[in-house]
């Protein structure tokens, strides 16, 4: 379902936080958009947080602190920053015996998993510097 027929709807729900995937959206400004237009500061008394993935579990290739605080400040350009906190697309299975077709091997799998859940929580640091909110406790 596309995001400009699901956001919208989503966010009349009276919930506290969303977990979006995003990493893998081709078009992310039209997305950041859409979250920003219609998550609301007051959901029945709770300001709506939005969770954007920064990072894709199904793509081997690790992204760095770098360009995940970069998707994070350009993302405060829709959202705002106070309600703007990182995830990942998907959950990951690193401890399993999971073998993965991009990945190679479980350890590889591992390994991959391990270096992207720390650069998302560097660049969370470095994007929450940048933009003058304090750095979550747990990214």
């Amino acid at each position: 379902m596309p995001y400009r027929d699901l956001l919208p709807s989503l966010f009349q729900m009276n919930a506290g936080y969303f977990l979006i995937q995003f990493a893998s959206e081709r078009d992310k400004d039209p997305v950041l958009e859409l979250i920003g237009t219609h998550s609301r500061e007051d959901a029945d008394g709770v300001a709506q947080v939005c969770y954007i993935g920064v990072t894709n579990p199904q793509n081997p290739r690790v992204e760095s602190a770098e360009e995940i605080c970069d998707t994070l400040v350009r993302a405060a350009d829709f959202i705002p920053k106070e309600r703007l906190g990182a995830t990942d697309d998907c959950g990951f299975s690193p401890f399993s015996i999971d073998e993965k077709p991009l990945h190679g091997s479980p350890d590889y799998a591992r390994d991959v998993a391990f270096q992207k859940i720390a650069n998302r929580v560097e660049g969370t640091r470095m994007a929450a510097d940048r933009l003058g909110v304090a750095a979550p406790a747990a990214a």
